[in-house]
């Protein structure tokens, strides 16, 4: 049996991360991985989860299973993050899941419960797992224009044309803040007007927000979403703890679907379902680090001032790798990096151009050129600008 299997393709990020390992050069840079590093190219342990999980050993006294939904306590603090105090309890069903992934992943297979024949409209480009994961399950997708690749902003006028072909029982997937690959967001005029937009075709709208906090802050990070829960009557919304808390190995994340009050409970049994059906109950470490910091003023405000220094941390070096280019090039062009939020920025130079950094100053980016702004750090900067004008761009 197991002879009839075909290989796969490799995955190109888990590519580039071995080669890049298996590069001598001591002064090579991995700008190609998506997780967070401080300066010292490390992913630190918050304050706040150090702290929590002290607690946690002090005070659990079980691991048996949680329920099927996850711990709810967790569920209910992730809710209040993401669609802000005084969400709408009557219309929400949720339920935990292994990361942001696995939150995604729930979310396709509903909608394939709820809507067989459902077009899944995803941006192009996107994270690349979005398209990996609809394919295996056999959905179909159509790709909306979102990256202008002159101005390397948001192309809202041809994502909002192809969007206007979307009908009524389709999904509309959009990055909440920090649009991965691209670092280009929707602003709040243009949330607005998606909304109109969607309420015109009747398509529902699923949010990936993985980066709350990375962009603009908590709050205005989250503002799309929450406009969205207001004015539509269906969503749902993947939320992902891996990068605010910086646990990615616990595995921490959520799915959560707003609908009709009178449809919440068969909603939420059909969550509960799909867990039971892909890993019956979810991890609980990580969502109980995550539940023990928002309940708890102190540590809570020790994560939030933490996450914003690692947010500031972003932007200066987007704002430093700017300026050096434009004192290289002596345009600019390159204006944009700043502009752009989140750990991702699509730079715009072929594939070429990206192997040629690669080869001459062993700087490493996915072949796409998006790089991840938390590799560099101030020393390493100049280093990219330098390699990037060399290279052409």
């Amino acid at each position: 049996m197991l002879g009839n299997l075909k290989p796969q393709a490799v995955d190109k990020i888990l590519m580039l991360m071995g080669e890049f390992r298996a590069d001598p050069r001591r002064d090579k840079i991995d700008l190609g991985v998506g997780v967070y590093r401080n300066a010292q190219g490390v992913t630190p342990i918050m304050r706040a989860v150090h702290a929590a999980e002290e607690r946690l050993l002090q005070t659990e006294t079980t691991k048996t299973y949680t329920a099927l939904t996850g711990e709810p306590g967790f569920n209910a603090a992730m809710a209040e993050l993401v669609l802000g105090q005084g969400y709408p309890a009557d219309r929400l069903a949720s339920v935990a899941t292994p990361g942001g992934t696995g939150a995604c992943r729930q979310a396709f297979e509903l909608i394939r419960m709820a809507s067989p024949d459902a077009t899944i409209w995803v941006s192009d480009p996107t994270w690349p797992n979005h398209l990996s994961i609809l394919r295996h399950l056999g959905m179909k997708v159509a790709l909306y224009r979102y990256f202008d690749t002159e101005t390397r902003g948001v192309d809202f006028a041809g994502m909002t044309e192809d969007l206007a072909a979307a009908q009524a029982g389709d999904v509309v997937l959009l990055h909440g803040c920090c649009h991965n690959p691209t670092g280009a967001n929707l602003n709040l005029d243009q949330w607005e007007r998606i909304a109109d937009l969607l309420q015109r075709t009747g398509a529902t709208p699923m949010i990936d927000i993985a980066y709350q906090g990375f962009g603009d802050g908590l709050e205005e990070d989250a503002a799309g979403v929450r406009l969205l829960a207001q004015r539509l009557p269906e969503m749902l919304i993947a939320a992902s703890c891996s990068k605010n808390f910086g646990i990615y190995r616990e595995r921490t994340g959520v799915l959560m679907a707003l609908s009709d009050p009178a449809h919440r409970e068969v909603t939420q049994g059909n969550l509960n379902y799909l867990n039971r059906q892909n890993y019956s109950f979810p991890p609980d470490h990580g969502a109980r680090i995550v539940m023990t910091i928002l309940n708890d003023p102190a540590l809570r405000a020790d994560w939030q001032a933490e996450l914003e220094e690692v947010r500031l941390g972003m932007l200066a070096l987007r704002q430093q790798l700017a300026e050096e280019l434009r004192r290289l090039s002596g345009s600019d062009r390159f204006g944009f990096i700043a502009q752009h939020r989140g750990m991702f920025s699509r730079l715009g130079a072929t594939p070429e151009q990206v192997e040629k950094m690669k080869k001459d100053h062993a700087i490493y980016m996915v072949g796409d050129s998006r790089i991840n702004v938390a590799g560099l750090n101030e020393s390493t900067v100049p280093v990219l600008a330098r390699a990037m004008i060399e290279a052409g761009l």
